[in-house]
């Protein structure tokens, strides 16, 4: 490419600067939209993945609730079939009244 003067090569350089500057900065929007989308994507999976810890923890939490009131209970009633007196009693009376307080 042969240029003639040197307005002309400066007006032509010019032109294609701003062509590629063009380009760069759809490519950098382009990009940066793609980011945000595999951000959003990305949140949203943690998010459903913290609603699913969320309800597990709550249903564990209901379960050793159950345990602790069966345990309260199996404990009464080991209490009640044996004798004020004996050592295992007054054992499980100390155990009994440990976890009522918790």
């Amino acid at each position: 490419m042969r240029v003639s003067s040197p307005n002309t090569y400066a007006s032509m350089h010019n032109k294609q600067s701003k062509r590629c500057r063009i380009q760069l900065h759809r490519r950098r929007i382009s990009c940066q939209e793609n980011v945000g989308k595999d951000m959003m994507l990305k949140n949203l999976k943690l998010y459903i993945e913290n609603i699913t810890i969320l309800e597990e923890n709550e249903k564990l939490r209901q379960k050793a609730n159950l345990l602790h009131q069966e345990n309260l209970e199996l404990m009464s009633e080991i209490q009640k079939k044996f004798a004020p007196s004996d050592r295992v009693s007054t054992t499980l009376n100390l155990l009994l009244h440990k976890q009522e307080n918790q």
